[in-house]
């Protein structure tokens, strides 16, 4: 081999050890951050996610463009696709307790080098998201002044014609950012007091919504001469849930502050189920009531809910809607400036980002670090970026985040649990292999076939019919199952979102590979499900593995569905984070690691864990090539442990 090209068993190693998992601890419970929310708490804080300015504007939109009336059905269909995602971010959120969200929970069983990426895809998704609302925020403000604020900066400034900035500053929306970062650093206790006062203006606002507008309604609106409930067909209404599912992405803050809630492992599941139920409640009569006051080919897109009020002669009505729409915007932008730190913090506490990030306030213990520079870069986006070019990148993140999370479950259930406990240095014990790379979760369960039913192993009842399943090697069967469901689930994705239209098959052909691909993906259905899965005392998703394959599937249609911009947008994203973020310092250290020799008669360990990392401890010292934190192991010996 010529010299200075690393060797295939180099590659090997180090690919191993950027695939590697975060263990689950046992002691999930203990933080640096303060446990003081409560299911309430949780609950109001992903209503106020969700329920936001796509309340006031998406409504009218996809009730003039898309569905008609039948919008009402549009969100209940999305509330339904939204409900599969969140069961998996409730199991997981009651299993790990911790902060991180979508990026945790890849972590720990997809591997370190997905988990990186899916943990930038949300901080994507966090940031543009707050700047878009603060846009909307300072633009609803400005228009109850009648767009005085808009006039003077043009007048004073002037305008820009720069591709991807605004053509003028928002100093607003930089400003609403900054104030709210500044309360959102006052610590959990306080962020949750002002997101409740909020919400509550919200609640109120909806109710008074509904009860005056089903008072206004007209139920000749949704009559054939009007174009029918249904204008434009089921398609029409499918390419309206395609839309209102962006209206139920708020449930994940639940999720990323569920480290800081007294009891997650019931809090957790109870708030992510009641605040998609309300929100769903709430798009669905709001929308069937807007709908019946005026008909539904003159409304406004932009303004839908004040206008139509203003229609009918309530001006009144009108201007506390404009202005009870500005308190909805606040809670989502409080949403996202509390989890966009914590996500930060759980990257930078496993060393995946500057270990600034991971320090705690003592007093607020709150990361004051993420919360004032993602604050900051926030604002900065809010003040000079045209908007309308990056949201779509929320769409295809949160997309991401979803079918990852998805995925995690059905590799998790089907996992071996590991041993509760380690075996003491006093009493020594042989060594149990564990399973911490992703190339190792092909296993899925222990080498030992034990006589007792474990996870991954088929049932005993199945045993006498599917003995061939029996016959492969632990866990085999599952592994190829998976692997086979998300590739049936794209190939199938593809066939029903392109058709033949797209695909330029002819109609047998068509047939043919649309029956082939949803053959295959209901037999790797029906193989995951013959096989034990593992039994928590914590919130389970019910119907495994169809709910999270279902999951899968719709949210890839919901991917292919987005512009081919989309998808080079966020590759060039990622390759950008992939060469400039901290992470190269540690692919640096585990490439020098990967081709290290190992020493005569060493044993190694055949997988990677976080145990042997240099950990970085909020508030601590970073352990690459600085002094290890206090009661650490020394960095050399750290080292010597990953190999």
């Amino acid at each position: 081999m010529a010299r200075g090209l690393p060797s295939t068993a180099s590659l090997a190693r180090f690919c191993q050890k950027l695939n590697r998992l975060k263990p689950l601890e046992e002691s999930a419970m203990e933080t640096s951050l303060q446990r003081c929310l409560s299911t309430l708490d949780l609950t109001l804080l992903g209503l106020g996610g969700m329920v936001g300015s796509g309340l006031y504007v998406l409504t009218g939109t996809v009730a003039k463009e898309m569905a008609g009336p039948a919008v009402l059905l549009s969100f209940a269909l999305a509330a339904v696709a939204s409900l599969l995602s969140g069961l998996c971010y409730a199991e997981f959120g009651a299993r790990l307790p911790r902060t991180g969200s979508a990026y945790l929970f890849t972590y720990v069983s997809m591997g370190e080098l997905w988990a990186f990426l899916i943990g930038w895809n949300v901080l994507l998704e966090y940031l543009i998201g707050g700047a878009a609302v603060a846009r909307a925020w300072s633009g609803y403000l400005d228009s109850m002044f009648g767009h005085r604020i808009h006039n003077f900066t043009q007048a004073h400034i002037g305008t820009w014609q720069v591709p991807l900035l605004a053509h003028y500053p928002d100093f607003l929306a930089a400003a609403i950012v900054l104030l709210a970062s500044a309360f959102i650093s006052c610590g959990a206790r306080v962020s949750s007091w002002l997101n409740h006062t909020f919400t509550v203006i919200s609640l109120l606002l909806i109710l008074f919504i509904i009860i005056l507008g089903f008072v206004l309604a007209r139920p000749q609106n949704w009559s054939a001469e009007e174009g029918g409930f249904a204008p434009f067909g089921f398609s029409g209404i499918m390419a309206g849930t395609a839309t209102c599912f962006y209206a139920f992405v708020g449930f994940d803050v639940i999720a990323a502050s569920s480290e800081e809630a007294r009891n997650p492992k019931r809090a957790v599941p109870i708030a992510i189920s009641v605040s998609l139920g309300l929100a769903a409640g709430a798009y669905i009569l709001v929308s069937a009531v807007l709908t019946l006051m005026v008909p539904w080919h003159s409304l406004n897109p932009n303004s839908a809910l004040a206008d139509a009020f203003y229609r009918r002669g309530y001006s009144w009505a009108g201007f506390i809607v404009a202005a009870g729409s500005i308190c909805t915007m606040n809670t989502v932008l409080l949403s996202s400036l509390f989890s966009l730190p914590r996500i930060v913090y759980a990257m930078a506490v496993d060393g995946l980002f500057f270990q600034v990030f991971a320090r705690v306030h003592p007093r607020t213990q709150v990361p004051l670090a993420g919360i004032a520079v993602f604050g900051s870069l926030m604002s900065l986006l809010a003040l000079l970026l045209d908007l309308e070019a990056l949201v779509q990148f929320l769409s295809i993140g949160t997309l991401l985040a979803y079918t990852f999370v998805a995925t995690s479950i059905l590799v998790l259930r089907f996992q071996k649990s590991p041993p509760s406990s380690s075996p003491s240095p006093a009493s020594p014990s042989p060594r149990v292999k564990e399973y911490h790379s992703f190339s190792d979760h092909a296993q899925l369960v222990g080498t030992n076939q034990a006589s007792a039913s474990e996870p991954g192993q088929l049932r005993p009842a199945l045993r006498p019919y599917l003995g061939f399943l029996g016959r492969c090697s632990p866990g085999a069967a599952v592994a190829w199952a998976l692997s086979i469901l998300v590739a049936s689930a794209i190939t199938l994705a593809c066939v029903l979102v392109f058709g033949d239209s797209v695909l330029h098959l002819p109609n047998w052909g068509y047939i043919l590979l649309l029956l082939l691909s949803s053959v295959t993906f209901l037999l790797s259905l029906f193989i995951l499900g013959v096989h034990e899965q593992q039994r928590k005392d914590t919130f389970q998703i019910p119907m495994v593995p169809l709910t999270p394959a279902l999951s899968i599937l719709l949210n890839i249609c919901l991917m292919l569905k987005l512009s081919y911009l989309t998808w080079v947008r966020v590759s060039i994203w990622l390759l950008i984070v992939s060469h400039n973020s901290c992470r190269t310092r540690r692919v640096f250290l585990l490439w020098h690691l990967a081709q290290q020799t190992e020493p005569a008669g060493a044993t190694r360990a055949d997988h990677l864990t976080l145990r042997g990392v240099p950990q970085h401890q909020p508030g601590g010292v970073c352990t690459d090539g600085a002094a290890p934190h206090p009661g650490a192991q020394p960095h050399r010996a750290a080292h010597q442990s990953m190999n």
